[in-house]
Order: C-alpha cells, then sequence, then structure tokens
C-alpha cells in the first residue's frame, strides 16, 4: 500500500520549470530511490515533498498516508511522520550532538539516542557531548544526521544524498545505515546521482528534467541511467524533440 503518492506536480521557480507533471508513488515499508543527474530536480523535488517556503507546486497533489498535504506547511507534514534529511546540520552549530539528535524526538530518553549512534557506528561516550562544529568530518556530519532520523523514528524519511562529501569508504557503511532505517520501520525515499547508492532500493524512478523518464528495479534503471544519461546526449524536453524533428 502506498504511504507516499505524488499526482502530476509542477514546480516553477523564478520563470525556471523545475518539475513537470511528475508522478509516482512509494510503498509503505520500502526504500524507493530517485535516481537523476544534477540540476534533474531532484533535490526540489525533496523540498516540494516536505512544503518548504518557495516550493509549493503550481499544479498536482501530494499524499501521504492518503491525506492530501499538498498546501500544508513543514511542521504539520512533520507531525505527521515526514522528515526530510541528509542535509549538512549547519543549522546547528555549537549545539552538543545529544540536543542535535533529541531536536526531533517525541521522548527526549538518552537511551533511544545513544542506541541510535551505536547504530551508526558512532560511540556515544565520544559523540554526546561533542559540539557539532567544523572539526567534524563530513561523514561524522552523515551519521549523526541519520542518527537523528533513527531517534525520530518517522514514518517517511526523505534522504537527499549531497553531491559531495561522502567517501567510498563512508558510503558503504551509510548504506547499511538506510537499510537499518528500513528495518526499524521507516520508509525510506533516497534522492541519489549515483546508481550504486540506488541499487539499495525496492524501485527506483529516473527522473530529468523535472519529470518521471524510467521505472523499474534499480538494477534496470541502473544500466538505462548509465548507457542512457551519462553523459545526457540532451537537456530538451521529448515534447520539445518532437517539435526540432517537426521543424526538420
Amino acid at each position: 500500500m502506498p504511504i507516499l503518492n505524488i499526482e502530476k506536480i509542477s514546480l516553477r521557480i523564478e520563470g525556471r520549470q523545475i518539475l513537470k507533471d511528475l508522478s509516482f508513488s512509494v510503498e509503505a515499508g520500502t526504500i524507493h530511490s530517485i535516481l537523476g543527474p544534477n540540476a534533474a530536480g531532484k533535490s526540489s523535488l525533496a523540498y516540494c515533498l516536505m512544503g518548504c517556503c518557495d516550493y509549493l507546486p503550481q499544479s498536482g497533489k501530494i499524499y501521504f498516508r492518503g491525506k492530501d498535504i499538498t498546501t500544508l506547511p513543514v511542521a504539520e507534514r512533520a507531525k505527521m511522520g515526514l522528515t526530510l534529511a541528509w542535509q549538512e546540520p549547519a543549522r546547528f552549530e555549537g549545539l552538543t550532538v545529544k540536543d542535535y539528535i533529541a531536536v526531533g524526538m517525541k521522548n527526549k530518553d538518552q537511551t533511544q539516542i545513544e542506541k541510535a549512534l551505536y547504530q551508526v557506528l558512532l560511540e556515544p561516550k565520544d559523540y554526546l557531548n561533542r559540539i557539532i562544529d567544523k572539526t567534524l568530518s563530513g561523514g561524522e556530519r552523515k551519521r549523526l544526521e541519520l542518527a537523528a532520523v533513527l531517534a525520530m523514528k518517522p514514518k517517511l524519511a526523505i534522504l537527499d544524498e549531497p553531491d559531495s562529501g561522502i567517501d567510498i569508504l563512508a558510503l558503504d557503511n551509510i548504506v547499511e545505515m538506510i537499510k537499518e532505517l528500513k528495518r526499524e520501520g521507516t520508509t525510506v525515499l533516497l534522492i541519489t546521482h549515483r546508481e550504486e547508492v540506488a541499487e539499495i532500493a525496492d524501485k527506483t524512478s529516473l527522473i530529468c528534467s523535472g519529470f518521471v523518464v524510467k521505472e523499474g528495479t534499480p538494477r534496470d534503471v541502473g544500466k538505462y541511467f548509465k548507457e542512457k544519461c551519462i553523459p545526457c546526449p540532451t537537456r530538451i524536453y521529448p515534447a520539445e524533440e518532437d517539435k526540432i524533428q517537426e521543424v526538420e
């Protein structure tokens, strides 16, 4: 049963079409990956689903657990169990790790905070009272972000992978942590530009120029992505391509 349904959403920002009639659904209890090249509209999709300012769609509908959330603010979506993660926690600079993880928890139990740190392979005694600042590596920040999500226990976690800052060794561990989210009962929408990361999903949607161009198994979609999209042979919409062919 779908936990998230996106029906033909379109998003235009400052005159630029970011998303165009984009539709897909995410089944509850699964990992669903959104794969696409840089500037394909992936992060804009994440902000749109979370209800961030300036990212409300001009048309289309977003349903979460059967309820229309298209116009709901971020706070209301968060209360329903939807969260956006895997962003740099720069806005929490100066907080201790313990306080940062506790921000989104309903029951701020230190035992649960320590459990979340163990799950992302960080020793609690070394991190609980550590300040979030520039001394933390990129890999440590990503793990802390995932620890915060695990402690929050959301219904759906949108993980928007940054374009840089994760080395290969850290990536292997983070993949296992994403699987742990699923085991803990969280549905994961994983947004990435790497087919090797998308492969951990149960289903993959490939987006380009703001709409879904292919859906299926991670292996099939990843193969198409490598063969057809790297490098991308065109950045125009199919409808625009048809017009060009007609002119020719």
